[in-house]
C-alpha cells in the first residue's frame, strides 16, 4: 500500500483528501504544519508527499527545501498543493523542491493522475 503524506493545516482540505485517498487504498499521514511535515517525512519514509506551501511554524517552501536536502528523503516526491496560481508559482514550488504542482481548489481526478505518475517515477528510479 502506498503510503501518503498529507501536509495540510485547512482541516477540510485534510478531511475531504484523506478520506478520498483512503476510499482508493492509499495510506494517508496527516501534519498539520511544515515542521511536522519534515519531521514525519524522515520518521514515517511515506511515498510522496502532498505539501501545502501556505503553513504555520515552517512554510512550505522551506519545508521542501529542507526534506530535498536531507539524504534520507530527497528521492521522496513532493507535489505541491497551493491557493498560489499566479504566472511562476509553478516554477517557484519546482525550484523550491518539489516535483510537482497542483493548484487549489483540488481537481481530485487531475491530482490522482499526478500521485500515480510521480509513483511509478520512483518506482522506476529506484530499480
Amino acid at each position: 500500500m502506498m503510503k501518503i503524506l498529507l501536509v495540510e493545516d485547512h482541516e477540510e482540505i485534510w478531511d475531504f483528501l484523506s478520506r478520498r485517498l483512503k476510499r482508493r487504498g492509499y495510506e494517508v499521514v496527516l501534519a498539520t504544519d511544515g515542521q511536522q511535515g519534515v519531521d514525519k517525512a524522515q520518521s514515517d519514509a511515506p511515498d510522496i508527499v502532498l505539501l501545502d506551501m501556505n503553513l504555520p511554524v515552517l512554510d512550505g517552501w522551506t519545508a521542501a527545501g529542507v526534506i530535498k536536502a536531507n539524504p534520507t528523503t530527497t528521492k521522496i516526491p513532493i507535489i505541491a498543493l497551493t491557493a498560489h496560481a499566479m504566472s511562476g508559482d509553478r516554477e517557484k514550488a519546482i525550484a523550491a523542491g518539489c516535483n510537482d504542482y497542483h493548484p487549489k481548489p483540488v481537481d481530485f481526478s487531475r491530482l490522482l493522475a499526478q500521485i500515480e505518475a510521480l509513483a511509478g517515477d520512483a518506482v522506476e528510479a529506484s530499480a
